[in-house]
């Protein structure tokens, strides 16, 4: 779908616990991979920016190079190309999006395996 770009949001989450961790710090984890799903829905897929904005913190710092810190950074979607790789790490305070990071890729039209992105 030429000049579609799409996201879907696979939720991993890499976590070193005791095996003595409490049921409130899986209730945060689970609680926050939602915020993360729910503000991946509104930006990347519905585009709604606004209703994104109310996942994040009061201050939003951005890693990506080519994004500005705050909501404003998250304006910077490419429409016309086969879309991009992504695997983004989120930082959560108090059930709010703080801060991100990412490591992207475009997405090749002839790529020269089969194994796919992710």
């Amino acid at each position: 779908m030429m000049g579609v770009t799409r996201f879907k949001l696979a939720v991993l989450t890499f976590c070193a616990v005791a095996s003595s961790a409490g049921a409130e710090d899986q209730s945060r984890q689970q609680a926050n991979q939602r915020v993360v799903a729910e503000f991946y829905q509104k930006a990347i897929n519905d585009k709604d920016f606004e209703a994104a904005a109310k996942y994040l913190g009061p201050r939003y710092i951005q890693h990506n190079q080519m994004a500005r810190d705050g909501p404003e950074g998250l304006h910077g979607f490419k429409p016309g190309t086969r879309g991009t790789a992504i695997v983004d790490i989120f930082r959560l305070e108090n059930g709010k999006i703080v801060e991100h990071w990412d490591v992207h890729e475009d997405i090749s039209a002839q790529p020269v395996n089969q194994n796919g992105m992710f």
